[in-house]
């Protein structure tokens, strides 16, 4: 299983790219559009093409960064939002960023990191995250792959996992998924302790 950034740029050259919807998800869309204050600074990791980057910029956040593992996916983004700042737009590991949001967003990140570096996922993202900052998206609720992308997970071990540092506001079945993810996905709201 090679999840380097190479592994992964050569998914976006190949077009290897079936968790791209093509288009921000019905949940994060619906939390977008209640979200009131416009000058929060939001991360997207492992954002890919980061549809869900798009949105945000193109209805008034400007404080959007994404950062990702492949150069071709971050490209991608410049190319279709040219106006995008190319300083928020981060080719590198998430896992090496050093910087402070007050909210994160969880898109197919968290299924498509080795599940050994869960526990790492859990600690950088409470550092990343600013006081009472949040951390909002769609996690799987279903066994999916062992040995590849996506790695599937259940509600019980995000709760016992994440408690620690997080206190989770919902964590619940998504009523509102895209396509064959229906029933598959937790809609989840974590808060940092």
């Amino acid at each position: 299983m090679d999840l380097s950034s190479n592994a992964w740029e050569n998914r976006y050259l190949k077009n290897d790219i079936g968790w791209d919807l093509g288009e921000v998800s019905t949940p994060l869309k619906e939390y977008f559009n209640q979200l009131e204050n416009k000058e929060i600074k939001i991360l997207i990791p492992g954002g890919g093409n980061s549809y869900e980057a798009e949105y945000l910029f193109k209805n008034g956040f400007k404080n959007v960064f994404v950062v990702d593992f492949s150069k071709s996916a971050i490209e991608n983004i410049q190319k279709r939002i040219p106006n995008f700042p190319s300083s928020q737009l981060i080719h590198g590991d998430f896992f090496e960023l050093e910087n402070s949001f007050d909210l994160i967003i969880e898109q197919t990140f968290f299924c498509a990191i080795n599940p050994n570096l869960r526990a790492a996922y859990i600690v950088k993202m409470h550092q990343l995250l600013k006081s009472k900052g949040k951390l909002v998206g769609l996690m799987f609720n279903a066994p999916l792959n062992k040995d590849k992308p996506p790695f599937g997970g259940n509600k019980e071990d995000y709760l016992v996992s994440f408690k620690l540092l997080f206190n989770i506001e919902k964590m619940q079945a998504c009523y509102n998924s895209f396509g064959n993810r229906k029933g598959r996905e937790l809609f989840v709201k974590m808060l940092k302790k």
